[in-house]
Protein backbone atom coordinates (compact mmCIF):
# COMPACT_ATOMS: atom_id res chain seq x y z
CA UNK A 1 0.00 0.00 0.00
CA UNK A 2 1.19 3.68 -0.77
CA UNK A 3 -0.29 6.39 1.52
CA UNK A 4 -1.51 9.76 0.02
CA UNK A 5 -2.00 11.94 2.66
CA UNK A 6 -4.27 14.90 1.34
CA UNK A 7 -4.92 12.57 -0.97
CA UNK A 8 -8.01 14.42 -2.82
CA UNK A 9 -6.11 17.69 -2.72
CA UNK A 10 -4.45 19.64 -5.77
CA UNK A 11 -0.73 17.63 -5.27
CA UNK A 12 -2.17 14.35 -3.61
CA UNK A 13 -4.54 13.89 -6.78
CA UNK A 14 -2.43 14.57 -9.28
CA UNK A 15 0.22 12.28 -7.72
CA UNK A 16 -2.37 9.32 -7.51
CA UNK A 17 -3.14 9.66 -11.18
CA UNK A 18 0.70 9.54 -11.78
CA UNK A 19 1.02 6.64 -9.15
CA UNK A 20 -2.24 4.88 -11.03
CA UNK A 21 -0.53 5.62 -14.77
CA UNK A 22 2.66 3.42 -13.43
CA UNK A 23 0.46 0.40 -12.29
CA UNK A 24 0.63 1.46 -8.30
CA UNK A 25 -2.94 0.88 -7.74
CA UNK A 26 -3.35 0.02 -3.75
CA UNK A 27 -3.71 3.28 -3.07
CA UNK A 28 -4.87 4.62 0.80
CA UNK A 29 -6.12 8.17 0.47
CA UNK A 30 -5.93 10.74 3.83
CA UNK A 31 -7.80 13.51 4.08
CA UNK A 32 -10.35 15.78 5.81
CA UNK A 33 -12.96 15.45 3.09
CA UNK A 34 -14.55 18.21 4.85
CA UNK A 35 -14.74 20.28 1.18
CA UNK A 36 -16.78 17.86 -0.90
CA UNK A 37 -15.31 19.76 -3.96
CA UNK A 38 -12.87 17.79 -3.75
CA UNK A 39 -14.20 14.86 -3.97
CA UNK A 40 -14.07 15.34 -7.54
CA UNK A 41 -10.75 15.35 -8.14
CA UNK A 42 -11.14 11.45 -7.21
CA UNK A 43 -13.24 10.42 -9.56
CA UNK A 44 -11.76 7.64 -11.84
CA UNK A 45 -8.68 6.94 -9.57
CA UNK A 46 -8.31 3.30 -8.63
CA UNK A 47 -7.85 3.54 -4.47
CA UNK A 48 -7.65 0.95 -1.61
CA UNK A 49 -9.26 2.96 0.56
CA UNK A 50 -10.01 6.62 2.38
CA UNK A 51 -9.28 7.42 5.94
CA UNK A 52 -10.20 10.70 7.84
CA UNK A 53 -7.14 12.35 8.78
CA UNK A 54 -8.46 11.93 12.35
CA UNK A 55 -8.62 8.50 11.89
CA UNK A 56 -5.02 7.58 10.03
CA UNK A 57 -3.20 7.11 13.01
CA UNK A 58 -5.04 4.09 14.44
CA UNK A 59 -5.68 2.29 11.04
CA UNK A 60 -1.51 3.05 10.24
CA UNK A 61 -0.69 1.28 13.74
CA UNK A 62 -3.26 -1.84 12.59
CA UNK A 63 -1.68 -1.72 9.09
CA UNK A 64 2.16 -0.45 9.01
CA UNK A 65 3.58 -4.13 7.81
CA UNK A 66 1.35 -3.52 4.10
CA UNK A 67 2.35 0.33 3.59
CA UNK A 68 5.36 0.65 1.15
CA UNK A 69 5.50 4.70 1.48
CA UNK A 70 4.07 7.85 2.66
CA UNK A 71 3.58 10.67 1.04
CA UNK A 72 2.49 13.64 3.73
CA UNK A 73 0.77 15.94 1.57
CA UNK A 74 -1.99 17.27 3.66
CA UNK A 75 -1.71 20.37 5.34
CA UNK A 76 -3.88 23.54 6.04
CA UNK A 77 -2.34 26.01 3.68
CA UNK A 78 -4.46 29.53 3.90
CA UNK A 79 -1.64 31.74 3.83
CA UNK A 80 -4.15 34.57 5.72
CA UNK A 81 -5.11 32.25 8.58
CA UNK A 82 -4.35 33.71 12.02
CA UNK A 83 -4.98 31.46 14.06
CA UNK A 84 -2.07 29.43 14.67
CA UNK A 85 -3.20 26.88 17.19
CA UNK A 86 -4.54 25.08 13.36
CA UNK A 87 -0.91 25.66 11.83
CA UNK A 88 0.60 24.16 15.24
CA UNK A 89 -2.21 20.81 15.09
CA UNK A 90 -2.00 19.89 11.35
CA UNK A 91 1.08 21.32 10.07
CA UNK A 92 3.68 20.63 12.73
CA UNK A 93 2.73 18.45 14.99
CA UNK A 94 0.47 15.78 12.87
CA UNK A 95 3.72 15.62 10.70
CA UNK A 96 5.60 14.60 13.49
CA UNK A 97 3.53 12.12 14.58
CA UNK A 98 3.88 10.63 11.10
CA UNK A 99 7.77 11.49 10.62
CA UNK A 100 7.67 9.56 14.36
CA UNK A 101 5.23 6.61 12.72
CA UNK A 102 7.79 6.16 9.83
CA UNK A 103 10.58 5.52 11.83
CA UNK A 104 9.30 3.10 14.09
CA UNK A 105 7.58 1.05 11.56
CA UNK A 106 10.82 2.14 9.14
CA UNK A 107 8.29 3.57 6.58
CA UNK A 108 9.91 6.02 3.93
CA UNK A 109 8.56 9.25 3.74
CA UNK A 110 8.02 12.41 1.14
CA UNK A 111 6.36 15.39 2.77
CA UNK A 112 5.38 18.74 1.72
CA UNK A 113 7.19 22.03 2.85
CA UNK A 114 6.71 25.31 1.38
CA UNK A 115 8.68 28.22 -0.64
CA UNK A 116 6.99 30.58 2.13
CA UNK A 117 9.71 28.92 4.39
CA UNK A 118 11.98 31.82 2.42
CA UNK A 119 9.77 34.99 3.42
CA UNK A 120 10.80 38.20 1.84
CA UNK A 121 13.76 36.35 -0.25
CA UNK A 122 16.21 38.61 1.43
CA UNK A 123 18.22 35.47 2.82
CA UNK A 124 18.24 33.51 -1.37
CA UNK A 125 16.58 30.73 -1.89
CA UNK A 126 19.26 27.85 -1.02
CA UNK A 127 18.31 24.70 0.36
CA UNK A 128 21.63 23.52 2.18
CA UNK A 129 20.68 22.27 5.24
CA UNK A 130 23.61 24.37 6.79
CA UNK A 131 21.69 28.08 5.96
CA UNK A 132 18.04 27.22 6.56
CA UNK A 133 17.63 27.86 10.35
CA UNK A 134 18.32 31.81 9.22
CA UNK A 135 15.08 32.13 7.32
CA UNK A 136 12.11 34.14 8.20
CA UNK A 137 8.81 33.05 6.67
CA UNK A 138 6.27 36.44 6.61
CA UNK A 139 3.21 34.55 7.53
CA UNK A 140 2.00 31.99 9.85
CA UNK A 141 1.87 28.73 7.28
CA UNK A 142 5.54 29.71 6.29
CA UNK A 143 6.33 29.28 10.04
CA UNK A 144 4.43 26.28 10.57
CA UNK A 145 6.31 24.46 7.52
CA UNK A 146 9.54 26.26 8.72
CA UNK A 147 9.38 25.08 12.35
CA UNK A 148 9.23 21.51 11.23
CA UNK A 149 12.08 21.30 8.46
CA UNK A 150 13.89 22.56 11.49
CA UNK A 151 12.48 20.18 14.17
CA UNK A 152 13.69 17.02 11.56
CA UNK A 153 17.14 18.30 10.93
CA UNK A 154 17.34 17.88 14.77
CA UNK A 155 16.22 14.69 15.02
CA UNK A 156 18.72 12.31 15.31
CA UNK A 157 15.77 9.69 14.41
CA UNK A 158 15.07 9.64 10.95
CA UNK A 159 13.22 7.15 8.59
CA UNK A 160 15.86 5.18 6.35
CA UNK A 161 14.84 7.78 3.04
CA UNK A 162 13.24 10.97 3.58
CA UNK A 163 12.56 13.74 1.84
CA UNK A 164 10.86 17.41 2.60
CA UNK A 165 9.94 19.40 -1.12
CA UNK A 166 9.77 23.16 -1.16
CA UNK A 167 6.98 23.49 -3.74
CA UNK A 168 7.22 26.87 -5.51
CA UNK A 169 4.36 28.29 -6.99
CA UNK A 170 2.19 24.82 -8.09
CA UNK A 171 -0.43 24.88 -11.24
CA UNK A 172 -2.56 22.68 -13.15
CA UNK A 173 -5.27 20.81 -13.02
CA UNK A 174 -7.51 19.93 -9.69
CA UNK A 175 -7.71 23.27 -7.88
CA UNK A 176 -10.81 24.02 -8.59
CA UNK A 177 -11.38 23.53 -4.71
CA UNK A 178 -8.73 25.31 -3.35
CA UNK A 179 -10.54 29.26 -3.92
CA UNK A 180 -8.63 31.86 -2.90
CA UNK A 181 -5.61 29.60 -2.09
CA UNK A 182 -5.67 28.35 -6.04
CA UNK A 183 -2.69 29.48 -7.90
CA UNK A 184 -2.32 32.60 -9.65
CA UNK A 185 -2.38 30.76 -13.16
CA UNK A 186 -5.89 29.07 -12.20
CA UNK A 187 -7.50 32.36 -10.91
CA UNK A 188 -6.67 34.27 -14.47
CA UNK A 189 -8.18 31.53 -16.26
CA UNK A 190 -11.30 32.08 -14.18
CA UNK A 191 -11.27 35.51 -14.10
CA UNK A 192 -10.47 36.11 -18.04
CA UNK A 193 -12.68 34.08 -18.98
CA UNK A 194 -15.82 35.33 -16.70
CA UNK A 195 -14.57 38.69 -16.63
CA UNK A 196 -12.62 39.67 -20.15
CA UNK A 197 -9.98 41.32 -17.63
CA UNK A 198 -6.67 40.63 -15.37
CA UNK A 199 -6.76 41.82 -11.72
CA UNK A 200 -3.14 41.82 -10.80
CA UNK A 201 -1.52 43.97 -7.60
CA UNK A 202 -0.03 46.89 -7.68
CA UNK A 203 3.44 47.00 -6.52
CA UNK A 204 4.38 48.93 -3.42
CA UNK A 205 7.92 48.16 -3.91
CA UNK A 206 10.19 50.38 -5.84
CA UNK A 207 12.30 47.83 -7.37
CA UNK A 208 8.99 46.45 -9.29
CA UNK A 209 6.82 48.04 -11.85
CA UNK A 210 2.84 47.13 -11.45
CA UNK A 211 2.85 43.49 -12.12
CA UNK A 212 6.30 43.00 -12.37
CA UNK A 213 6.44 40.73 -8.66
CA UNK A 214 7.73 37.60 -10.16
CA UNK A 215 6.94 33.71 -9.07
CA UNK A 216 9.06 30.69 -9.52
CA UNK A 217 5.86 29.12 -11.61
CA UNK A 218 6.08 25.25 -11.55
CA UNK A 219 3.42 22.47 -12.94
CA UNK A 220 2.40 20.24 -11.06
CA UNK A 221 2.83 17.60 -13.26
CA UNK A 222 6.87 17.88 -12.96
CA UNK A 223 6.15 17.54 -9.50
CA UNK A 224 4.57 14.62 -8.85
CA UNK A 225 7.43 13.36 -11.85
CA UNK A 226 9.84 14.48 -9.34
CA UNK A 227 8.23 12.83 -6.09
CA UNK A 228 7.74 9.22 -8.31
CA UNK A 229 11.67 9.20 -9.37
CA UNK A 230 12.25 9.61 -5.48
CA UNK A 231 9.81 7.21 -4.14
CA UNK A 232 12.35 4.86 -6.29
CA UNK A 233 15.79 6.82 -5.79
CA UNK A 234 15.46 6.16 -1.63
CA UNK A 235 18.71 8.02 -1.07
CA UNK A 236 20.11 10.92 0.26
CA UNK A 237 17.31 11.82 2.09
CA UNK A 238 17.01 15.81 2.78
CA UNK A 239 14.88 19.17 2.50
CA UNK A 240 15.42 20.26 -1.44
CA UNK A 241 13.74 22.22 -3.52
CA UNK A 242 11.45 22.21 -6.41
CA UNK A 243 10.60 24.41 -8.67
CA UNK A 244 11.99 25.49 -12.15
CA UNK A 245 14.31 27.41 -11.16
CA UNK A 246 13.48 30.54 -13.04
CA UNK A 247 11.09 33.52 -11.74
CA UNK A 248 8.33 34.69 -14.23
CA UNK A 249 6.38 37.81 -13.95
CA UNK A 250 2.85 38.21 -13.17
CA UNK A 251 2.42 40.49 -16.45
CA UNK A 252 4.44 37.75 -18.55
CA UNK A 253 2.32 34.67 -16.79
CA UNK A 254 -1.00 36.94 -17.64
CA UNK A 255 0.34 37.05 -21.10
CA UNK A 256 0.50 33.51 -21.78
CA UNK A 257 -2.67 33.18 -20.39
CA UNK A 258 -4.51 35.67 -22.33
CA UNK A 259 -2.67 33.97 -25.64
CA UNK A 260 -3.67 30.31 -24.43
CA UNK A 261 -8.10 31.95 -24.39
CA UNK A 262 -6.93 33.38 -27.58
CA UNK A 263 -7.77 36.81 -26.09
CA UNK A 264 -6.28 40.15 -26.27
CA UNK A 265 -4.83 41.70 -23.30
CA UNK A 266 -6.43 43.35 -20.45
CA UNK A 267 -5.26 43.90 -16.87
CA UNK A 268 -6.02 45.91 -14.17
CA UNK A 269 -3.85 46.68 -11.40
CA UNK A 270 -5.91 47.11 -7.80
CA UNK A 271 -4.42 47.54 -4.28
CA UNK A 272 -2.77 44.68 -1.96
CA UNK A 273 -5.33 44.64 0.87
CA UNK A 274 -4.03 45.79 3.87
CA UNK A 275 -3.79 42.35 5.83
CA UNK A 276 -1.18 41.26 3.93
CA UNK A 277 0.51 44.30 1.90
CA UNK A 278 3.69 44.08 4.47
CA UNK A 279 3.56 40.03 3.73
CA UNK A 280 3.78 39.97 0.53
CA UNK A 281 6.41 38.32 -1.42
CA UNK A 282 8.05 40.24 -4.45
CA UNK A 283 10.39 37.45 -5.76
CA UNK A 284 10.54 33.78 -5.67
CA UNK A 285 12.98 31.60 -7.62
CA UNK A 286 14.37 27.81 -6.75
CA UNK A 287 17.90 27.36 -6.46
CA UNK A 288 17.54 23.45 -8.42
CA UNK A 289 20.88 23.12 -8.35
CA UNK A 290 21.08 20.43 -5.40
CA UNK A 291 17.92 18.05 -6.40
CA UNK A 292 19.34 18.55 -10.27
CA UNK A 293 22.85 17.21 -8.75
CA UNK A 294 20.90 14.00 -7.74
CA UNK A 295 18.52 13.56 -10.56
CA UNK A 296 21.23 14.66 -12.68
CA UNK A 297 18.71 16.50 -14.75
CA UNK A 298 20.32 18.44 -17.46
CA UNK A 299 17.09 19.54 -18.68
CA UNK A 300 15.01 22.37 -16.54
CA UNK A 301 11.52 22.05 -16.01
CA UNK A 302 9.68 24.14 -18.15
CA UNK A 303 6.76 27.11 -18.10
CA UNK A 304 3.99 26.00 -19.87
CA UNK A 305 0.37 27.08 -20.03
CA UNK A 306 -2.39 24.77 -21.39
CA UNK A 307 -6.11 25.84 -20.80
CA UNK A 308 -7.15 22.25 -20.91
CA UNK A 309 -5.66 22.20 -17.08
CA UNK A 310 -7.93 24.84 -16.16
CA UNK A 311 -11.45 23.79 -18.11
CA UNK A 312 -14.59 25.20 -16.59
Amino acid sequence: MIVVTGGAGFIGSNLITKLNSENFNDIVVVDSFENKNKLANLKGKKLSTQIDRDDFFDWLNQNNEMVEFIFHLGAKTDTTLTDNSVFDKYNLNYTKEIWKACCKYQIPLIYASSAATYGDGSLGYSDDHRTIHKLKPLNLYGWSKHNFDLWALGQEEKPFFWAGLKFFNAYGPNEGHKGKMASMIHQAFKQIRKTGELQLFKSYNKNYEHGEQKRDFIHVNDIVDTIYWLMHHRKNSGIYNLGTGKARSFNAMALEVFSALKKEPNIKYIEIPDSIRDKYQYFTQAEMGKIKSIMGKEKGYEFEVNQRDFMP
